[in-house]
């Protein structure tokens, strides 16, 4: 048998291509390790061996080694291309991609397909498989992408958008990535559900996360932030992630804090409600500060008062909005206390836009608002809190049943809320009046108040108990303003009169 493959093998050498290959099988086995030392064959066959290899023999053993060689390799190189076809590359970007990254040539075929079969289980297909494969072709043959690939799959169970994927697989030195598993590990662990890993990474700069952030840095920064809310300011604001702990968040986070009287709870509240505060320098939130000191005449514990409902003032521009909203206050004749009770409870005053304020000061002019008076400031405060669309159509709905603008003023006048109130909801509440409890729409002008209460819980289920007892002739007032142990009581003693 041995001779017989030595004898086929001669032969094969000085044979024409297509005999090569037809004889090469048999040989493969026997040479692709290379010359066998006499003792590996059976001692009968040794003597016949030993006569087969003279130094002619063994040139030509040599020469069919090679020869079977650059065959595996065409082989190789045959599958790879016709891999790479399947994913979508033409035959000269496959050659690009070979020859920026020779590796994948000695790198085993199924090696390389399991590795784009794991990227394609990353929801990496088409185009975007194409241009990661081609961005960075070390993708497939580096051995430091393996435990982070099967991190992506197994342990976040493929939930990152795949344009999130290509940015984190992209970067330059795949050894930072085998960092990035305990940062994330480490946020998870914190309390940032997996469901929401995914936008808390889009939102970071990930060069930065990668590169210069180590997982001591992100502890420390969690940690810190801990007192006032921790992981829930980050997933709300992840690029906070991206900040520097000492030269960045304490100092803003201390400013805040300071300002609140060393208050942790009421500090944590307003990072909470606006987690972006931590974006602006202390000197710019200084200067809000001190604005609404120097300007509008407030105290430092007024200012923070109202940094708390609504921190958004520090992010509003003082020349744009706060100036000219603060002097329309004082036009309209506030000093500074009425000025700091009018801002806690219409903030947003501050910072509506020009035309969101013009479109609703035009209504409120129609209605019979007089310029430069309190009322008007009041009314202006109560339809901040709505939009312009919902306030006209309010108006007309007001019309509709009969009122007129003289009735529309003196309601707002007296309950200015009227005017912000959902305009759906203000006609199921108006024809419950009129079709239901039999009421004329004139009654809102001694009560407008009753336009607030909710319809199912308090305005039908107190009608209906008094119903019982009354009859329909009762004072709104008195029918929605008691108190609910006191209603009770009294709907008990009817309950127990009739019975």
């Amino acid at each position: 048998m041995v001779i017989l493959s030595l004898v086929s093998c001669s032969v094969s050498l000085f044979s024409p291509p297509t005999s090569l290959r037809l004889h090469l099988p048999p040989v493969t086995s026997l040479f692709s390790h290379g010359s066998f030392p006499a003792s590996t064959f059976k001692p009968e066959l040794r003597p016949l061996l030993l006569c087969c290899f003279d130094p002619r023999d063994t040139a030509l053993i040599h020469r069919c080694n090679c020869l079977t060689s650059t065959i595996d390799g065409e082989t190789q190189t045959e599958s790879l291309f016709s891999l790479f076809r399947d994913i979508g590359f033409k035959e000269e970007e496959t050659e690009m991609i070979l020859a920026k990254n020779p590796d994948v040539k000695s790198t085993p075929l199924d090696k390389i397909s399991a590795r784009v079969a794991s990227l394609q289980s990353l929801k990496l297909d088409g185009f975007a498989l194409q241009g990661l494969i081609a961005k960075c072709p070390t993708l497939l043959t580096s051995e430091e992408l393996d435990l982070v690939i099967t991190f992506l799959v197994d342990e976040l169970e493929g939930r990152l958008d795949p344009e999130l994927v290509e940015r984190i697989l992209a970067v330059a030195d795949t050894s930072f990535l085998l960092s990035f598993n305990q940062k994330v590990r480490l946020l998870i662990h914190h309390g940032v559900p997996k469901e929401k890993i995914s936008y808390v990474l889009s939102k970071v700069y990930l060069n930065k996360l990668m590169y210069q952030k180590s997982v001591e840095d992100i502890e420390r920064l969690i940690s810190y932030l801990e007192p006032f809310g921790g992981i829930g300011i980050i997933a709300r604001r992840p690029v906070i992630l991206n900040s520097d702990l000492d030269t960045q968040l304490i100092p803003r986070v201390e400013f805040i804090r300071n300002l609140s009287g060393e208050d942790d709870f009421a500090t944590g509240t307003v990072l909470r409600r606006l987690p972006a505060i931590l974006s602006y320098s202390v000197d710019h939130m200084n200067s809000h500060v001190e604005f609404l000191k120097s300007f509008a005449g407030l105290t430092s514990e007024q200012v923070f008062k109202i940094v708390h409902v609504f921190p958004n003032v520090i992010s509003t521009s003082k020349e744009r909005k706060l100036r000219p909203r603060i002097e329309f206050l004082k036009e309209c004749g506030f000093d500074s206390p009425g000025m700091f009770k009018f801002l806690s409870k219409a903030p947003l005053f501050l910072a509506l836009s020009e035309d969101n304020l013009s479109h609703k000061l035009g209504f409120l002019v129609k209605i019979g608002y007089k310029h430069r008076t309190k009322e008007l400031a009041f009314a202006m405060g109560a339809v901040t809190r709505t939009s312009s669309d919902n306030m006209q159509r309010v108006i007309g709905l007001y019309l509709s049943y009969g009122l007129s603008l003289e009735d529309i003023l003196a309601m707002s006048t007296k309950h200015p809320q009227v005017l912000q109130y959902n305009h759906t909801s203000l006609e199921e509440k108006l024809e419950y009046l009129i079709e239901y409890m039999g009421r004329e729409v004139e009654e809102l002008l001694a009560f407008p108040a009753f336009l607030g209460y909710k319809l199912d819980s308090r305005i039908k289920h107190r009608y209906e108990e008094k119903l019982k007892s009354r009859g329909e002739n009762m004072s709104l007032n008195k029918l929605l303003t008691v108190s609910a142990e006191r209603f009770s009581k009294t709907a008990d003693s009817v309950e127990v009169i009739c019975l």
